[in-house]
């Protein structure tokens, strides 16, 4: 069976390595150098679903698919009194945040940036956009992509 707190554990990874933001599951990050939230641009990660049936009578729950909701946001700078979060800034952590399905420019196969989970591989990537919200009280605005991981153990 594949678990899910590896999986999740690699998504978060392979995220901030393509945005080269901060990424916190299901909270906004900390910096632990000051125990403070880091300032936007960041993404919240939120796993969704989590299937270990593979729909076949000898079912050894060796697949899964995973899928988790980036939450990719803007706000304020905190060095500009009054400033608000930007619709260009949170599709620009987007556009980063969409390499996570992005494949070899040269035509390899395989995904450009790898999802390291240990005894597990994934063969397939898909990304969902969901689009953009806004909350105007705290000048948050931020892009929701929402990714489908299709895996194998690795055995």
């Amino acid at each position: 069976m594949i678990a899910r707190g590896p999986v999740t554990d690699a998504v978060k990874s392979l995220l901030a390595t393509v945005t080269g933001k901060p990424v916190e599951v299901l909270t906004v990050p900390i910096n632990a150098a000051t125990g403070k939230p880091f300032p936007p641009p960041y993404t919240l990660l939120y796993p969704l679903d989590h299937d270990t049936d593979d729909q076949t009578m000898g079912d050894q729950h060796s697949t899964a698919i995973s899928v988790y909701q980036a939450t990719f946001v803007s706000g304020p700078d905190p060095s500009k009194p009054g400033s608000r979060g930007t619709d260009t800034q949170a599709q620009w952590l987007a556009d980063k945040g969409r390499a996570v399905v992005a494949r070899a420019a040269n035509g390899a196969p395989g995904y450009l940036h790898p999802l390291t989970i240990p005894g597990t591989t994934c063969y397939r990537r898909q990304a969902n956009e969901v689009g953009a919200t806004s909350d105007p009280n705290d000048a948050i605005i931020s892009y929701v992509i929402r990714f489908r991981f299709y895996l194998d153990s690795a055995a």
